[in-house]
């Protein structure tokens, strides 16, 4: 895996160059001192991965990853000082583009390296997930599992969401998008390390103007506010209609798995809503869309102009997995007017 290094000091260049180094397949293939310079490199030569810096001179990693991924886009890992002093910058930054983001290694006082394993098990984990895109033929011949039968009653509509890259600005703009008085229960699973939803969480509720909590085992959706994934296990509807986390499947490179979210919805919430797919790199989601448009949902991806990467909303078009393909400028009065088609069926059976 050929990296690039974005980083303007000198001594935490060297530190990321020994951890790429000590890495399994892992080559140095540039390194930048700043934002521009790390634009020009990536057009010119552009990487397997970015170890990409936030705070620099002139242009800073937002900006450069903005930048990187409009004009030669690759996957971008944030790896900063610290990523918790500079949380509204990260959360910036993956909403241009970057995949994820951690707090880099340091010297220890003899010389040696610390804080490599959490850094180096992300770059394991890009590696997975920027894999091409493979099994879509596989895939459109897979029959959707119908599992066990729901409780009789009713159940509320929901308005589920399945980001990756980019992620953060398509929710708040397409929640900002839906009429003011339209407020079902959002239900949301993004990539994130764990450690950073309820930043995410604070900063939405903020951008938005809902109330917006992380998710715990045993909550149910609550009309009129965002829940958010908070774990690294897989989100999952339960047949008593709470929600919980599972390890299994644990060879899901996504962890949490919108496919896993979305089979479980297919399995255990009877009522149809309407299921959102962002933009992200890999296929999650498509073939857990699939299953819910199976079972009468409404189901739309984002388009590939508005999308930061064309990857999981154009595994669902390609599955046939999709009702709609919008920006997401075009998401929230297309959500309304399925809903009250939704609505107008319940009242004419």
């Amino acid at each position: 895996m050929r990296v690039g290094i974005v980083n303007d000091l000198k001594l935490a260049q060297l530190a990321l160059r020994r951890l790429v180094e000590s890495a399994e397949d892992g080559e140095v293939a540039w390194v930048a001192e700043d934002g521009r310079e790390a634009i020009e490199m990536c057009a010119a030569d552009t990487p397997d991965l970015v170890l990409m810096d936030l705070i620099m001179p002139e242009v800073d990693g937002v900006e450069a990853t903005r930048v990187i991924m409009k004009e030669s886009p690759c996957p971008i890992l944030v790896v900063t000082a610290t990523v918790e002093g500079n949380l509204t910058k990260v959360y910036n930054a993956m909403s241009a583009g970057a995949l994820d983001a951690v707090s880099g290694p340091t010297f220890a006082q003899d010389g040696t390296l610390e804080n490599t394993e959490r850094v180096l098990r992300k770059m394991r984990t890009m590696r997975r997930l920027t894999q091409p895109v493979r099994g879509l033929e596989s895939l459109k011949k897979h029959k959707s599992s119908g599992g066990f039968p729901p409780p009789d009653q009713p159940a509320e509509r929901l308005l589920v969401i399945g980001a990756s890259t980019g992620g953060p600005q398509a929710i708040a703009d397409l929640i900002n998008g839906l009429p003011e008085s339209f407020r079902p229960p959002i239900l949301i699973v993004q990539h994130l390390d764990k450690a950073f939803v309820p930043g995410f969480v604070s900063w939405l509720g903020g951008q938005t103007g809902w109330p917006a909590a992380c998710i715990e085992a045993g909550d149910k959706p609550r009309p009129g506010e965002i829940l958010v994934a908070s774990s690294r296990d897989h989100l999952v509807m339960g047949l008593a209609r709470t929600l919980r986390y599972d390890e299994e499947p644990k060879d899901l490179a996504y962890r949490p798995s919108v496919d896993a979210f979305f089979m479980s919805l297919k399995r255990n919430w009877p009522t149809p809503g309407v299921a959102v797919l962002l933009t992200g790199m890999g296929q999650d989601g498509a073939k857990g869309m699939l299953g819910l448009k199976e079972n009468g949902w409404t189901t739309i991806a984002q388009d590939e102009a508005s999308s930061v990467v064309w990857g999981m909303p154009r595994a669902a078009k390609e599955l046939g997995a999709t009702t709609r393909v919008l920006p997401v400028s075009e998401m929230g009065p297309c959500i309304d007017s399925a809903w009250k088609r939704l609505e107008t069926a319940d009242a004419t059976q």
